[in-house]
């Protein structure tokens, strides 16, 4: 063959190849089917929720048919669980499964991701009512994201409780985020229904923990003189956003004095947190509706009322934007500050002893374009005690 030849013969390969497609080498997905119930998702293979998960590679998805399910979960690679309307995970009596990253506390939770990156659970109730728990320990959690990422959506979480005598137990989670020992976890959290909890609805702690928690409702037990709730929390360097939520019904019911009260409810908490972003939620009925002890913080366009005793909005640190706000009906004040360099603006403040409570001491804080209505006094500058030390956080 010519030099010639050979070069259009070369060139005409090579074109070829161009044109051929490249098979990836990854692996094929595949769905593995749940079902307990006869007469229904007749390809399923499995009859427990957690065989499909030790059966199931990585990026595979499990189906799961409509039926009550009395097992607890663990998932430690990347999943899709899918759950068909009405499936119901009853995890009857519930066990210890693992440990809390921050104080080694023992765990048992209904659902635990360990270790693992985008887990998508959608569509699932996890229902806490038979737990067996009758002590402090092990603490009960219903999902529980440990050093894991993902999503958790659609999802109803409820009953993760205790009996009247372990009330006072700081214990009894929906959802709860955590890392630790240098590990991270970005899990969102969205259009979820939490309630029946006996501490904390939603929980995210821990430096290597953002979350962003959207449309969902969260609703505590109302007056309980047990644990005091807390609705959601993002606390201890974990950072996030918290937005378009519906929170309320946590009261402390023996805090009615705030000269005596030794504890308090909130609804949103931010606790030893900082730069994390509240906006547009419904937070109320309860002892603080919105209460911030970090800095750098953003509160915007939220609606916050009905709080006893203290505050619709709390700010204890500095530097944070409280803009758009309507508080009404407070027990103290529409909206307290105790810090530097916050701005208070734009907010409107209905039916509160107090409009704006600025601590003594607090320096650099801006406070312009406030409407106050049916308000006693629009602004005081007493030396008020901060109230850090009365809030109960998850930890």
């Amino acid at each position: 063959m010519s030099i010639k030849r050979s070069a259009v013969f070369l060139g005409a390969c090579l074109f070829t190849t161009l044109l051929v497609p490249r098979f990836s080498r990854a692996a094929i997905h595949q769905q593995l089917v749940v079902n307990n119930t006869a007469g229904q998702c007749p390809n399923a293979k499995y009859t427990h929720i957690q065989d499909a998960i030790n059966a199931a590679s990585a990026g595979d998805e499990i189906r799961i048919c409509n039926g009550t399910y009395n097992e607890q979960l663990v998932i430690n690679k990347s999943l899709d669980i899918d759950a068909d309307t009405g499936v119901f995970l009853v995890p009857a009596p519930m066990q210890a499964n693992t440990a809390s990253l921050a104080t080694g506390d023992a765990i048992a939770a209904a659902v635990v991701v360990s270790g693992a990156g985008n887990v998508s659970i959608s569509g699932l109730t996890v229902d806490g009512i038979s737990n067996g728990i009758s002590a402090c320990a092990p603490r009960v959690i219903g999902i529980y994201f440990q050093n894991s990422s993902g999503q958790i959506q659609h999802a109803a979480v409820r009953n993760f409780k205790l009996g009247v005598s372990d009330n006072g137990c700081q214990s009894g989670t929906g959802i709860f985020v955590e890392s630790g020992g240098s590990g991270a976890s970005t899990v969102e959290i969205s259009d979820a229904s939490i309630h029946d909890f006996q501490k904390n609805g939603i929980t995210a702690n821990g430096a290597g923990t953002d979350v962003h928690i959207h449309n969902n409702t969260v609703t505590g037990l109302g007056p309980t003189t047990g644990a005091a709730q807390n609705g959601i929390q993002i606390g201890f360097s974990a950072t996030g956003s918290i937005r378009e939520n519906v929170v309320t019904n946590l009261i402390w019911s023996p805090c009615t004095d705030a000269n005596t009260c030794q504890a308090v409810a909130t609804a949103i908490l931010v606790t030893q947190s900082d730069n994390v972003r509240i906006s547009g939620n419904t937070a109320g009925v309860t002892q603080v509706g919105i209460f911030v002890d970090g800095n750098n913080a953003t509160i915007r366009g939220n609606k916050a009322f009905s709080a006893a005793v203290f505050d619709d909005i709390r700010v204890e640190g500095n530097g944070s934007r409280v803009r758009e706000n309507q508080t009404s009906n407070a027990g103290e004040a529409g909206i307290f500050v105790s810090g530097n360099n916050n701005v208070i603006e734009e907010n409107s403040i209905t039916d509160a002893p107090v409009g704006i409570l600025k601590a003594t001491g607090s320096t650099g804080n801006i406070l312009s374009g406030n409407v106050y209505f049916n308000v006693a006094v629009r602004r005081v500058d007493p030396p008020i005690p901060s109230l850090a030390g009365k809030i109960q956080p998850e930890r």
